[in-house]
């Protein structure tokens, strides 16, 4: 009898103050879309995973009307640059810089994020401790 090996939860980080923090579990991410997600000091930021399984974080509020609604918004590329639509006024910003394609003067918080194995974070944090 062969036993299946046992899945682990791959958790979505984000790089804040130089040390990485998890938001949500990977299987939280549906492809294409954003969940907002709160950071420890009250920060909202858009998470997203893009179609190729790479994850994608930037601040949650739209610069152009102050609603906290990018999470929301469509997933797209331009220029082989990956961006979020805002779902208002459709502004385009760059998931990977924050910077908006439509008005270069204007940018959101732009995070770097990876998917990490949360078994293998928790044994590491055991072997440090």
């Amino acid at each position: 009898m062969t036993i299946a090996p046992e899945r682990t939860a791959v958790r979505v980080e984000l790089l804040i103050d130089q040390r990485w923090f998890a938001v949500c579990e990977l299987t939280d991410l549906i492809p294409g879309r954003g969940v907002a997600a709160l950071l420890p000091d009250g920060t909202q930021v858009a998470v997203f995973l893009d179609r190729a399984g790479r994850p994608y974080a930037i601040g949650n509020r739209d610069p152009f009307t102050g609603a906290y609604v990018l999470s929301r918004g469509l997933l797209g590329s331009a220029g082989g640059r990956p961006f979020v639509a805002s779902p208002l006024l459709k502004q385009r910003f760059d998931l990977e810089t924050g910077r908006c394609l439509d008005d270069e003067t204007v940018t959101v918080q732009a995070y770097a994020a990876r998917t990490k194995d949360a078994v293998s974070a928790q044994v590491a944090s055991a072997q440090v401790a």
